[in-house]
């Protein structure tokens, strides 16, 4: 089987839980014998600073990063072929950010769409192209900015089309303001995909309840982790300090001013704990803001942008994992915490707790919870040991090997009613 795929970020390049999530998945369907034409943007402004895959230019070589299950390049390594179509989308761009994106990009030439919407119809115009070029049973597009490019690839194929859904607009914006293009992007994509892939049963109620899509049409495949992934880090920890750890990009969607609030009323009963912020986005500011408003700073640290090994030692830095989201489809960062022996409060909005039973659970809302979880967590020696054990054990038996198989068996039952139909037709 083959299969032409468009996301919009991988590893090391990503900035958040679909790139991680990329990764895993065309690993697992690697190990099960898919070969894969992975379809990716690439920022030409970008180029010259950063090294991107794929990019063949006036100025530029090849360029290999190294996987280790494959090498990502313009060529077909290891069930893996990457294309790159020049773009000025980036992972999580809201239509704002690309507006401020393109003031930057003043004085070159203007190949980009003169908005996001724009530039997402103009990357399905180029996707057509390779579209037309490579050999492929069945398309597989991720989110939202690739849908257009996946029914492009469709139309001039006539390959049946699965759409995954990692996050909806309700997520993204909390449910408060959702971006109306966005939203029928979101729609169009899923109706006239042959299958929807949902990351959680969470988010198929949501498909189900916002976009009207039936329930026949829809698949949940949980993201998973392979224990390789993870480094062998060791760390030195403060014996004589707690830490907590957010680590996440901070905006609406992650309730980075939830964790915030939930840490001044686990201060108020244990003044020696140390809280994490690690991560950026459009809250960072105000975030920083509030502590220092609720005269917490003193106890807050505020890390950054962390990637690659510098996320692994922060999460065994910490001796506890908070991920307070107000809407989470998935969130494959509680897995990564775990398997680096820090137990986890995750919020009860996600899907992550349909996979992760051994972990303590609080709304997002619930600041008052959430700090009394925080203080037992750490104060609890016994519960603090129970939880890591079993939870590490709980994800330990996850593969993305295994979840992979599970989307072949989304493709195989989408093709074998494709062949009944051209049979009857």
């Amino acid at each position: 089987m083959k299969v032409l795929m468009f996301g919009w970020e991988f590893p090391p390049m990503n900035t958040g839980g679909l790139g991680t999530a990329c990764y895993g998945l065309t690993k697992g369907l690697g190990q099960n014998g898919v070969d894969i034409v992975l379809v990716l943007p690439q920022a030409a402004a970008e180029a010259d600073t950063q090294i991107v895959p794929g990019t063949i230019g006036p100025s530029r070589q090849k360029v290999t990063w190294e996987f280790g299950f494959l090498k990502i390049r313009s060529a077909n390594i290891a069930n893996v072929k990457v294309k790159s179509i020049k773009s000025a989308m980036v992972a999580y761009m809201t239509p704002s950010q690309y507006e401020q994106y393109m003031l930057k990009m003043k004085g070159i030439k203007p190949i980009y769409g003169n908005n996001l919407f724009e530039e997402v119809e103009r990357f399905a115009q180029q996707a057509a192209a390779i579209a037309k070029e490579e050999q492929f049973d069945i398309i597989h597009a991720h989110d939202w900015m690739t849908y257009k490019a996946g029914l492009v690839a469709k139309k001039v194929s006539g390959k049946p089309l699965v759409v995954h859904v990692h996050a909806t607009e309700f997520d993204r914006t909390g449910g408060l303001g959702a971006n109306e293009h966005v939203y029928e992007i979101e729609k169009a994509g899923m109706e006239q995909a042959d299958a929807v892939i949902a990351v959680s049963g969470y988010t198929k109620q949501k498909i189900i309840e916002h976009y009207g899509i039936p329930e026949s049409k829809i698949k949940v495949v949980h993201n998973a982790i392979d224990k390789d992934d993870i480094p062998k880090i060791s760390v030195d920890k403060n014996p004589g300090q707690k830490t907590v750890l957010y680590l996440g990009r901070i905006t609406l969607q992650k309730g980075p001013d939830y964790f915030i609030e939930a840490a001044k009323k686990a201060l108020e009963t244990d003044p020696n704990i140390r809280f994490i912020v690690a991560g950026s986005g459009d809250m960072e500011p105000a975030v920083i803001e509030k502590a220092a408003e609720l005269g917490i700073g003193h106890n807050v640290l505020f890390a950054g942008y962390l990637k690659d090994d510098e996320i692994h030692r922060a999460y065994r830095m910490a001796d506890l994992y908070v991920m307070p989201s107000v809407s989470e489809p998935f969130g494959i960062t509680p897995l990564e915490a775990v398997m680096n022996n820090t137990p986890v409060i995750i919020s009860k909005q996600s899907g992550v707790r349909e996979v992760l039973k051994h972990s303590l659970q609080v709304d997002f809302w619930d600041t008052d919870q959430m700090a009394n979880k925080i203080v037992a967590a750490l104060r609890y020696k016994e519960m603090h040991s129970e939880l890591q054990r079993n939870s590490h054990d709980e994800v330990s038996r996850l593969s993305w090997s295994r979840q992979a198989q599970k989307c072949i068996d989304a493709y195989s039952s989408v093709l074998g009613v494709r062949q009944l139909q051209q049979k009857i037709t």
